[in-house]
């Protein structure tokens, strides 16, 4: 199977990101959104998952797929192509940068923070926008 995981990368906000300093996103009624569930995921877990298991935990909870069936529907999952975190409304809508390590772990940054802007520098990094909101 392939790996769909980011290695020393840094995900920058999009070009057309409308804000200037990164928001929390907010839960829409009784479900949680995608950005929320990723927001949460990574935010509360810095360095903890990588793309991969960010993508299937908030599928796979927002389809309540039972635990013990999570191993079997993840390979189903990632069978076939899925969009990767470039495509969040974390780097697209509400300026959050993804950087990740060595080993694919995912971390959050507010485009206004000083990490942020280290993280836009560095050199050893592979640098990718979030993908624009408009065509």
């Amino acid at each position: 199977m392939k790996d769909n995981n980011y290695y020393p990368t840094f995900i920058e906000v999009a070009a057309d990101c409308p804000v200037k300093s990164s928001e929390v996103p907010k839960q829409r009624g009784e479900e949680k959104t995608i950005p929320v569930l990723q927001y949460e995921m990574i935010a509360n877990n810095p360095y903890k998952y990588t793309q991969e298991d960010v993508l299937f935990e908030v599928f796979a909870t927002r389809n309540n797929i039972p635990k013990e069936n999570r191993a079997d529907e993840r390979k189903k999952y990632f069978s076939k192509g899925q969009p990767c975190l470039r495509c969040s409304a974390l780097g697209k809508r509400y300026g959050w940068g993804i950087h990740f390590n060595e080993k694919g772990m995912a971390a959050i940054y507010g485009v206004e923070t000083a990490a942020y802007r280290n993280y836009a520098k560095d050199k050893k990094l592979k640098h990718v926008k979030a993908m624009s909101s408009k065509r």
